[in-house]
């Protein structure tokens, strides 16, 4: 499942490794975040090295649906609701700057942007109401967002919002951009280089295989902390969502121009994406919490089947998913990591608008680091933890130890002994025994079978296998790994051990 921006994307090129060197800011991580961090410190005269454990774009920002967009289906409502009005403006303000300075920067890098009016719709009673307070906040916050039913969705609604000039773009394109950028200032964008450790002293270093390098601040623009400081793993919910590609026929005519999102769960998105072979509609949504579902790929073929249904006709040419992070006040996590002596940042927490969130978390993490304020920034690092966040947080781990203690007894007990099953699993499946006590996660993919420790290397949960990505998904904080153990993605820096 690899996606469209990710298979039509030019190779950029990789700086060697500088071990033992030291510079201003590390910077981990080259999606959207760690990138434009690291173009912003390079502009004020700093050497900034980013390091990148896979490729550029490889994690949340290359399989985006990439909407820039500050019309977010009800999470302004939420917000308003978890917080107060001074937090859902500061919020709005980030998200504003965050919008100006990508398209400035888009627009003087010549880099391609289509300009959309975004709708967020509700097709039942219960939307409605949802509609209405989104409606509510959005214009406590200032945005010209308008009430508009009239929409050119080929099915019915019962409301509709619509926000004008809104924009979406191909986001390789963008990360592309940035990363010659950070070179051509002076800076490094190495790839291939997993940082599996952190101290936080001084000098701040961090160490690969490799071998270390120093730096007066690091800034970890993982998606979720590779650090346990903090426990931000621990605040917010990991969640899995999918994008397919339809050919629909009579297009682009027979295809919506406006950007959709609906505000009722399961969530369909909507946007358009050009193509040589005719545009694109790219339907996405029906998301869903990492490694706890029993088929990850009867989510994305039923968002598939949706997107067929809506549009009679349409042939599927791609599908492909994406993790991100979730806050329970639905706020990101921006600045100083605790126990990180003011020189370990972080930022995550963007609730699939890393389009926006990651460009603010950007100008606030350079704010920080160059001795700047920016009033919203303030605003969003000073906000109170109110009771409505406290049962969401109690909420969301519950889950997550009653999943850890339902995993272990179903590989201890329930989960075939591996020593008595002779023969290996189909290809392109995967399945968790145990060996003994130990649980063992055994699958088959381009004909070899590798059988691995079924614990993951974070915290300690039992793997799912993800059968429409092909890998093991931790259902506790989201680590991911290839089927031969190496770490995909998620706070884990270490590979699953070897059966």
């Amino acid at each position: 499942m690899t996606s469209l921006w990710l298979a039509r994307a030019g190779r950029a090129n990789t700086d060697p490794y500088p071990a033992g060197e030291h510079v201003d800011t590390i910077v981990v991580g080259a999606g959207i975040t760690g990138l434009t961090t690291a173009l912003m410190l390079c502009r004020s005269g700093m050497r900034v090295a980013v390091l990148e454990a896979r490729q550029i774009g490889a994690a949340a920002t290359g399989n985006t649906s990439a909407k820039l967009s500050l019309l977010q289906g009800d999470v302004l409502g939420s917000i308003r609701h978890h917080m107060n009005d001074s937090v859902l403006r500061a919020y709005v303000d980030g998200n504003l700057a965050a919008r100006r300075w990508l398209l400035d920067y888009l627009d003087v890098r010549s880099v391609e942007v289509q300009h959309r009016d975004a709708y967020t719709f509700a097709t039942t009673d219960d939307g409605l109401v949802l509609l209405d307070a989104e409606l509510a906040a959005a214009r406590a916050a200032g945005l010209s967002v308008e009430r508009d039913d009239d929409t050119e969705l080929p099915f019915p609604v019962r409301g509709a919002l619509r926000l004008r000039n809104q924009a979406q773009f191909d986001p390789m394109d963008v990360l592309l951009a940035l990363a010659d950028d950070v070179r051509a200032a002076g800076g490094l964008v190495v790839e291939g280089e997993r940082v599996v450790a952190v101290d936080a002293g001084n000098p701040a270093t961090v160490s690969t295989a490799s071998g270390p390098m120093t730096a007066d601040a690091i800034v970890l623009a993982t998606g979720a902390p590779i650090l346990e400081r903090g426990l931000y793993f621990a605040k917010t919910e990991v969640r899995r969502s999918y994008v397919v590609a339809l050919l629909v026929p009579g297009g682009p005519d027979a295809i919506p121009r406006g950007m959709y999102l609906s505000i009722e769960r399961p969530t369909h998105s909507l946007r358009t994406a050009p193509d040589p072979g005719g545009e694109l509609l790219l339907v996405g949504g029906n998301g869903h919490p990492t490694g706890r579902v029993e088929s990850e790929r009867a989510y994305v073929d039923a968002l598939a089947q949706w997107g067929i249904d809506a549009f009679p006709g349409a042939v599927e040419t791609q599908r492909w998913s994406a993790q991100d992070y979730r806050a329970a006040n639905l706020v990101p996590f921006v600045g100083w990591l605790p126990r990180g002596r003011g020189r370990v940042y972080l930022a995550t927490g963007y609730n699939k608008w890393g389009m926006t969130n990651g460009v603010a978390a950007a100008l606030s993490l350079t704010a920080d680091l160059t001795g700047q304020t920016l009033d919203w920034a303030r605003e969003l690092h000073h906000r109170r933890t109110h009771p409505a966040d406290l049962v969401a947080g109690i909420a969301m781990n519950a889950k997550v130890g009653t999943t850890m203690t339902k995993t272990w007894v179903a590989a201890e007990t329930t989960a075939p002994d591996i020593a008595e099953e002779m023969s290996p699993p189909a290809e392109g499946t995967g399945h968790v025994g145990h060996a003994g006590r130990h649980p063992i996660a055994v699958s088959t993919v381009g004909s070899r079978t590798c059988a691995l420790s079924a614990v993951c290397t974070h915290l300690g949960g039992i793997v799912h296998w993800n059968d429409a990505e092909l890998s093991w998904d931790c259902p506790l904080h989201g680590s991911r790994f290839a089927p031969d153990g190496d770490v995909l993605e998620g706070p884990a820096t270490e590979s699953l051990r070897q059966a």
